[in-house]
């Protein structure tokens, strides 16, 4: 809808010096919206296949048609390259789960025509895919700062920091002191970057709070993941937010990030909340039967 009539749109961008509503961007910006698009999609994935097997056909399609426009905005209208990676390991993590090998291989083929014809189709999807080798090449030829370019520097410099502190790292908050002492060369280089935030999950931690940090932040995503094991839409909902935010976190911090961070609290707190609720209530240990 904010495609046809950007004017819809709430968040705005600088143009000319004015300020103009942003086109096919409802709110926040194109990165968290592809990220919202793409675990809305993939969740679908479960009732879509549930309906079916009900024979409820009509609720399929329904469904179906509800994924596949998010699918379509983010082929033809704007999508984040981290979500566009991420989102075949969501898919995958489905199949693995809900389908069998069989099932698995036709959708796999399947996927992999749609995936060349809507490439073939999409100006926007053909130029986010193919700017991932222009960004590094403008990085190594000119030392430019790129999306790719400036997380290759931000890695680079941020295993020096975890190898002159690797146990208890450099303390909170010592980020950005650290890449200020390390800029190399002016600002506009890649060099000469100073950032609060390395673009990684594990490397933001083990930077300020070394290996421990490190085993305290796989052991929060390891808890979450073996809490939205077994079946229900409640449980595969809280297991794709886990899986989604592990692998968005190999490129960018999110769970320190304030939009895919609210995402991850809000979807593991809730979901969380429900599964456990449901075991509670399985196990007898309620008031009516406690005699609390």
């Amino acid at each position: 809808m904010v495609l046809v009539f950007p004017e819809l749109s709430l968040k705005e961008q600088i143009s000319s010096g004015l300020y103009t509503p942003t086109r096919g961007v409802f709110v926040k910006n194109y990165i968290d919206q592809s990220h919202e698009f793409a675990l809305c999609a993939v969740a679908l994935a479960y009732p879509i296949m549930m309906a079916l097997q009900a024979g409820r056909m009509r609720l399929a399609a329904l469904l179906a048609a509800i994924a596949f426009s998010l699918l379509a905005n983010m082929m033809f209208v704007v999508v984040s390259r981290t979500a566009l990676v991420t989102m075949p390991i969501m898919l995958a993590v489905f199949a693995l789960l809900h389908l069998k090998w069989r099932t698995n291989l036709i959708i796999f083929c399947a996927a992999a025509v749609v995936s060349v014809l809507a490439w073939t189709a999409s100006p926007r999807l053909q130029w986010t895919t193919t700017t991932f080798l222009r960004d590094y090449q403008i990085y190594k030829e000119l030392d430019q700062p790129t999306s790719i370019g400036s997380r290759i520097e931000f890695w680079q410099k941020s295993l020096r920091f975890i190898a002159e502190a690797p146990v208890i790292g450099h303390g909170t908050g010592s980020t950005r002191g650290l890449f200020e002492l390390a800029a190399t060369g002016p600002k506009v280089l890649a060099g000469g970057q100073v950032v609060s935030n390395p673009h990684n999950q594990t490397l933001h931690v083990a930077i300020q709070w070394g290996a421990l940090g490190i085993a305290v932040l796989f052991a929060l995503w390891w808890r979450h993941f073996l809490l939205f094991r077994g079946e229900g839409l409640v449980a595969w909902i809280g297991l794709l937010v886990v899986v989604q935010n592990i692998f968005t976190s190999l490129f960018n911090s999110h769970l320190f990030d304030f939009h895919q961070g609210w995402m991850y609290v809000l979807g593991v707190g809730v979901a969380g909340g429900m599964v456990l609720g449901r075991r509670h209530e399985g196990s007898g240990n309620h008031p009516s039967t406690t005699g609390a």
